[in-house]
């Protein structure tokens, strides 16, 4: 085996090596049938429920999360079979004020309005993580597996409330970490999916593409889909296609598997 100073090449990692991650977002009564679609076709592919669920409390404040019992009976059973449950903001949606550039083309460019998080104050970001950690809580019947912001966006006062709150981990568009510490666990870009437009689309199926064919240099690779890529033939085409791809040349892992990277710090 060809080898570096620093050890293997990254192209030579055994399987065992080189993880995979897969999760499904805005969980939330709202998207019920898409969302047990897409739970249904993942797990399908991966052997079983090897994958982690993003719960939505009260999705853009139109879907209560403890006024959903069948739903909530749902997301306890598929916690039980073993899908890792992660808190995903409180209503998902972004009605802040937003005081600087940066955070304002943010909130622009990357979500169509959903970057929740993104400019709320340090309290206000601990409220809205400690009541939405309580029912989803309630709801699953054990701790929630950490804090993933919608959209990926974490303002100050969100880092902020992540390490008062206590959550396991954490993620955003390029690494996971652990909160408490500042500890990386992965690093790394998501593959995603985008049904938006047909030019997000596109671009989504190319990076999808672009995944599949790479090199494995990655040691942990995460996935993520959507209950708006059902709406896509196309998507749900790529998706399958990706996590088969992926899931034969890695380990398919969960979260609470990833240790810190050899390089990787704070």
């Amino acid at each position: 085996m060809t080898t570096t100073a620093s050890g293997p090449l990254a192209g030579d990692r055994s399987p065992a090596d080189r993880r995979l991650v897969v999760s499904i977002h805005d969980v939330s009564p709202m998207f019920a049938d898409p969302v047990e679609r897409l739970a249904d076709r993942i797990g399908g592919i991966l052997g079983g429920p090897r994958f982690a669920m993003l719960v939505v409390p009260d999705h853009w404040g139109a879907a209560p999360l403890d006024r959903a019992p069948t739903f909530a009976r749902r997301l306890r059973a598929w916690a039980d079979a073993g899908v890792e449950m992660f808190l995903h903001g409180w209503v998902h949606r972004d009605t802040s004020d937003h005081r600087t550039a940066a955070a304002g083309l943010k909130a622009r460019y990357m979500t169509a309005g959903e970057g929740e998080f993104l400019g709320l104050s340090a309290d206000e970001a601990e409220h809205r993580m400690r009541r939405g950690r309580d029912m989803v809580e309630d709801a699953i019947g054990r701790p929630v597996a950490g804090f993933i912001a919608p959209a990926w966006l974490y303002g100050p006062g969100a880092m902020a409330a992540l390490k008062s709150c206590d959550f396991a981990l954490a993620e955003d568009h390029f690494r996971v970490w652990r909160p408490a510490t500042g500890e990386i666990v992965a690093r790394g870009p998501v593959v995603t999916w985008a049904s938006r437009s047909a030019a997000r689309t596109a671009s989504s199926l190319a990076v999808a593409a672009a995944a599949r064919a790479l090199p494995d240099w990655l040691p942990t690779l995460r996935v993520a889909v959507h209950p708006g890529d059902v709406t896509k033939e196309s998507l749900m085409t790529s998706i399958d296609r990706t996590i088969r791809s992926l899931s034969a040349r890695r380990t398919v892992a969960r979260y609470s598997d990833l240790r810190p990277e050899q390089g990787a710090s704070s």
